[in-house]
Formats: C-alpha cells, structure tokens, sequence
C-alpha cells in the first residue's frame, strides 16, 4: 500500500465517522499530523500501519456528526475548476478544505451532496470575492498579455481554465473588445461548478451587446478533455449533451432573458458527485453549452465548434488558481499545466497565477498555526516539472518565470482609509473579514478553523496584523509559458 492509497482510506474512514484528520491521527497513533504528513510525503512503520488498521476496525460503529455533512455541501471552486488531494482551491475553485462527502441517495430522498458546491464554504467564498480586488487584479494582469497575442483568422481564440463567478473571465472580454474590436472571439471556459456556470453566464448579456462576433463555450470536462471539447473515455462520451443556443433580438435585456431561461437546462445537467476512488468531484455526464447570436451565425460559422471535438491553437489561456497550493507537484504539473500548454496555439500564450504567501494574510495564519506554509511550490518547481513532462512535445515553447517584480503582485482587501488605525478598535465585520479572507487564501481546513475559534486567539492575531500593517494585503504569483510563433 502506497501513502495515497492510505490517505484515501483515512479520508474515507474520516468522512463515515466524521471525525476531522487531525483527531483521527491523535486517537490513532497519537499523531494529529499524521495526514498531513503522510501527504507532503512522509512514511511509517509497519507497526504504525497496523495501529492505524487495527483502529479503524475496531471502531466502525462510529457514528458519523451532521456537522460533517454541513460543512461540505456548501463548497465552491473559487478558483479552480479540476479537484484533487488535497483539492484545489478558486479555487480556491480552486478551486480545485477537507474531501467532500460522496454523493448518494438517501431514504430521505436525494442526498444533500448531490449538486454540491465545491472546495470551499460558499459564504466564505463570496465574502472573500467581495472584500477584496484579487479578481480585479488578477484581469488587469491577465489584459496585459493582450499586448504580446498576434490572432490569426479566423478567430482570437481563449481558453478560460477556470471560470468561477466569471468576474475575471468578463473583465479580460472587455478588454479584448477594446484592443480587437473587430475580430471575432471564441471564447472556451471550464467550469464544473452549476452555481458559478450560472453567475458567470449572467455576466454575459452586456459581452454578446458590445461584442456581437462572439463564440461562448462553458463545459465541465477534465483540463485534457475541455480546451478540444472532446472526450476520450468511450463510456462518458456516449451521455455527453452538446447543447448549441442562437440567441434572437439585439439587446442586453433579451439576451439575458434567454440565458436565464437557460437555468433549467443547467440544473438538470450540469451535475457532479465524488468519486468513490479519489474522492475528487467528478461531472455526471460531460456537457458542452454553446452559445452566440442568431443574427451572426453567417460569420461565425467557422469558429462555432460541432459535436466530436475541435482544435484548440488558443491564442491565450488562462489559468487563475487551477490547482490547490497543497497539491503535489506532479499533479499541478501533470493533470493541469502540461495539459494547458499543449493546448496553445503558434505565438499563444498562458499565463498561470496561483497565491505566493509571505504576505501580511500569511501572518494571521502562522499566528494561530505556527509553521503552517501551504504555498509549497513556486513557479520555478512547477515549469521545470512542466518542460520535463512535456519532454520534446516542449520543444517550442518557452517558459518565462520572470523576475519577483514581475511575477508577483499584490492585492488588498478593502476598507475605508480611517478603519484601521492603532489609536482605535476594529470592528468585528472587519476582523472577520480580514480573518475570513486569510484562511480562505490559505486553504485552512474546516475543523482546524473551528478549533482556533473556540478560544479567540484568531481574533487577536487578526487584529495585531491589521495594526501593525494598517491593512490586509496578499500576493500572487504569476508565470507566462508561450509558444513560438510560425
């Protein structure tokens, strides 16, 4: 037995009794990091195996906590669209939190996983969006790309690794009307996500207004299925829905009308569940939506894909949070970049962006958990696993890290400049949002949360970093991986 197999049994095992990792290592082994050991590549003894075994069988009966159940049907990829573990965060969303309960039906009826929102708490989710700009920054950095992009007919072609809310997605639209006004898009986003597939799509009434040459495609295939909108696996293939949509009339407000009436379609088939192997959320049946106006088909008839694939040659791909920060190496690399960049057109460009620590949020973090560091790996380890995995397929692309004052850069979360002083308190909204926005960009685990609110140091520490920096910043790292052009 491998440390993967392993930690898939204890988080199986965790998920029936509903106890949390770290309790399970204590009462096990006496070892509260025994997880998180195991999955930065520790190893045990025998007889630790065979305590860790015996423990598990002679105490089945367990009975699992609600609690549980509550905590992980309100989850959401923030940044991420593609599942692991540890999953991915927004992504956080991110992507790609402890592994979410499997799905199944109940004597009740459905079971609450089903639909399930991924990766992280919805409220912190959406508290975190709106309380700080990362998604404004992270689109602002994404545009400047549009700068070194050479389209070719008959398209500029995007490829969107992660949709989420489809605020960055928007942005970056925006801007690429105002640099190619003419030039028709097509314009790909995964997204496993139903809850973000329906905000993102709601964003997207004023885009087919402004930039009517536009092909939009969301789908909820695997990061080496989505960019070709084809699937290998003959069996998922055979229940996949292409569902194509010519919008009628010309305004914002009857677009957005039909794409609201898109909704039961979506409820009805964008479904997902946890594999019972991984644990990771996979979609029930691979769906491709395909959308653009009635009055442009003529001239987009050339870029509007059909059933069975197409090539991908995209001039830009983004991928914001693809993977989770405590995800292994070999999977960021291997089941997420590589795949990426074979996907790139001759002078396309990708450029990836995930968080970096070393930053006033880190801080909290290490307050309440001292040692804690989930950013493991940093641009320079993943492209060189990259060009490794790629091997000669590699041969035309370059890898650019950039300097740190390029790569990194910052964002904040916002309050009114007279907040946060050292002469006066902070409010509690603020310090939960502060505290809310540190331990979603880090991807602190649920019950580690819970057990650090039970006697309010988190609170303190929040509020000792909040003065003594009079604000709450965080960096991103970002890196570029471009193919040569013809």
């Amino acid at each position: 037995m491998n440390a993967q197999e392993l930690l898939q049994e204890i988080s199986e095992y965790c998920r029936h009794t509903g106890l949390a990792e770290s309790t399970f290592g204590r009462r096990a082994v006496n070892d509260g990091k025994l997880a998180s050991r195991l999955r930065h590549g520790g190893r045990i003894t025998t007889e630790t195996l065979d305590r860790i075994r015996s423990f598990m069988s002679s105490n089945r009966s367990a009975v699992a906590r609600p609690a549980v159940i509550e905590r992980t049907q309100e989850r959401t990829p923030q940044r991420t669209s593609e599942a692991q573990i540890p999953p991915p965060r927004p992504a956080f969303s991110a992507m790609p939190a402890g592994v979410s309960v499997p799905a199944t039906t109940s004597a009740n009826g459905p079971d609450p996983q089903r639909n399930f929102r991924f990766f992280d708490n919805r409220q912190k989710y959406l508290l975190f969006v709106h309380t700080c700009s990362e998604k404004w920054v992270v689109a602002h950095r994404v545009s400047l790309e549009l700068a070194n992009i050479h389209p070719r007919p008959p398209a500029l072609r995007l490829f969107d690794a992660g949709v989420g809310d489809g605020t960055v997605l928007l942005r970056v639209m925006r801007s690429m009307h105002d640099r190619f006004p003419h030039t028709p898009f097509y314009v790909v986003g995964k997204e496993i996500s139903l809850e973000d597939v329906r905000l993102a799509m709601q964003k997207m009434s004023d885009r087919f207004t402004e930039h009517p040459a536009t092909v939009l495609v969301l789908t909820n295939l695997a990061y080496a299925d989505a960019p070709w909108l084809a699937v290998k696996s003959v069996s998922a293939a055979a229940s996949a829905v292409w569902h194509e949509v010519a919008l009628t009339g010309s305004s914002a407000h009857q677009f957005e009308q039909q794409i609201t009436d898109l909704v039961p379609f979506l409820n009805q088939n964008w479904k997902a569940g946890v594999s019972a192997k991984t644990g990771n959320p996979v979609y029930e049946r691979p769906v491709v939506l395909v959308v653009y106006r009635e009055d442009h088909k003529f001239l987009l008839d050339p870029i509007i894909p059909k059933p069975g694939g197409t090539r991908a040659d995209y001039d830009l791909v983004i991928a914001s949070q693809p993977y989770r920060a405590r995800a292994s190496l070999d999977f960021k690399a291997k089941r997420v970049i590589a795949p990426l960049a074979r996907a790139l057109g001759p002078g396309g460009r990708l450029i990836a962006i995930h968080s970096h620590g070393s930053d006033p949020g880190h801080e909290i973090v290490q307050k309440v958990w001292p040692g804690d560091n989930p950013f493991i790996h940093d641009r320079h380890q993943i492209m060189k696993t990259v060009k490794h995995e790629l091997g000669t397929a590699g041969r035309d692309l370059n890898f650019n890290a950039y300097a740190d004052n390029r790569s990194l850069f910052r964002y904040d979360m916002h309050t009114l400049p007279s907040e946060i002083t050292t002469e006066s308190s902070i409010g509690t909204s603020t310090l939960f949002a502060a505290w809310n926005a540190a331990i979603y960009v880090a991807q602190v685990e649920d019950h580690r949360v819970a057990e650090a609110a039970g006697d309010g140091r988190y609170l303190e520490a929040t509020s000792e970093v909040l003065q003594k920096h009079g604000g709450l910043w965080f960096f991103d790292e970002s890196y570029v991986i471009s193919r040569r052009r013809e």
